[in-house]
């Protein structure tokens, strides 16, 4: 099948995604705030149990969904970064150079800022991963909106800079959001890893044997104080994209599986159980504290500068070029675009402030809403009017 079909295709799929994810926020955010918060609070407290004999996973509904269900949105961004690597978009060094380079000022820049404005408290400085995440479904939803105005290598380009920048997501996310570790847990997570990348070696193509030694690995992962959504990616790439004797690809399928599943169920429902901010009490005071302030102007400011002059200097250093068909004008829509921290930026926030047990947890949404919602906004604008000549453009 044609790349441009299948990228056609993905980003249909993405940017229906964006809006739905929309529209799960805002659910959350009127629920929260209506006669019916006793309800929205009471679901997300539900006790959950798992028990097979002494083995007990017992958690609220939220942290099932957080630390459940994003485990699946982990293998699937799993499954596309190892796909990207070996046959699309990561595959040649040329190919990189720009999404690097802004990917990293993306990520670079904004925690700087959260750690300039929270350098003086050390609770709040947990949080400086918050406004380093770009969603993906989320700012390609917006870029949507622009129709056969945004030429298809712009699209390309933020695609694959959201994709790199969910891989440092992960990384940081395994270095420095981990818990107390479990040596006995980490030992059988270990054996789980070892088994699955002898299955890839011996050539086993069935998907089944994976999934099986998967799940038990997320319940070591989960057990061990290492973050249990790790576990997800750590299954993608032990999965084999290539195959012998031209047997279908098992990392393709169930890529293919779990998209729609994850763009139209799994992320929506994340972003209603974690976007519910209760604006009760919320002052003038409550934007202009450091967390929500440096998270907001991280994401919206920092995501800017990082994106956009990091592609600047790449472009202008002869290391790489612009997108064929896009402007500069372009660029910077696009780096605003990466503001839209949201779903990445919440997940993260429920690791750096545990509801609960920080005075911050509810801080952090503050900021990322704001700052995503801002960056959503002036994105579109300003990548519209850059836009205004490309209307013959196809997508």
């Amino acid at each position: 099948m044609p790349l441009r079909s299948t990228f056609t295709r993905f980003f249909a799929m993405e940017a229906a995604s964006g809006l739905l994810l929309i529209a799960a926020a805002i659910l959350a955010l009127i629920i929260n705030n209506s006669p019916l918060s006793w309800l929205y609070n009471g679901l997300l407290e539900t006790p959950v149990v798992a028990q097979v004999g002494a083995l007990t996973i017992a958690k609220p509904l939220l942290l099932w969904i957080n630390d459940g269900l994003m485990a699946l949105f982990f293998l699937l961004i799993g499954l596309e970064v190892k796909r990207e690597v070996l046959d699309g978009q990561l595959s040649k060094p040329s190919q990189i150079v720009l999404p690097g380079a802004a990917a990293i000022g993306g990520m670079l820049i904004p925690a700087l800022i959260y750690w300039f404005l929270n350098r003086d408290n050390p609770a709040a400085l947990n949080g400086w991963a918050i406004p380093t995440a770009t969603d993906i479904a989320f700012a390609l939803g917006v870029l949507a909106l622009l129709g056969k105005r945004v030429p298809t290598s712009l699209k390309l380009f933020l695609m694959t800079l959201a994709i790199i920048d969910d891989l440092g997501a992960i990384v940081i996310i395994a270095i420095f959001y981990s818990g107390a570790l479990s040596t006995l847990s980490l030992m059988l997570a270990a054996a789980c890893i070892a088994a699955l990348v002898a299955m890839n070696r011996l050539g086993v193509v069935k998907l089944g044997p994976y999934m099986i030694i998967g799940l038990i690995l997320w319940v070591c992962v989960l057990k061990s104080g290492v973050h249990a959504t790790l576990a997800g990616v750590t299954l993608a790439f032990c999965i084999p994209l290539r195959t012998r004797n031209a047997e279908p690809s098992p990392s393709l399928a169930l890529e293919h599986a779990l998209h729609s599943w994850v763009a139209f169920g799994i992320l929506p429902l994340f972003a209603f159980a974690n976007a519910g901010l209760s604006l009760s009490g919320v002052t003038l005071e409550s934007f202009t504290h450091h967390v929500p302030m440096g998270i907001a102007i991280g994401l919206l400011l920092g995501k800017t500068v990082g994106v956009f002059g990091l592609s600047w200097l790449a472009v202008k250093s002869g290391l790489t070029t612009l997108p064929a068909g896009a402007n500069w004008g372009q660029i910077l829509g696009v780096a605003i675009l990466c503001g839209i921290g949201f779903t990445m930026s919440l997940f993260v926030g429920s690791l750096a402030f545990v509801p609960g047990s920080s005075e911050y947890a509810g801080m952090d949404r503050m900021g990322i809403l704001t700052g995503s919602l801002l960056a959503a906004l002036i994105g579109y604008a300003v990548t519209a009017i850059a836009s205004r000549n490309n209307k013959a453009l196809e997508s």
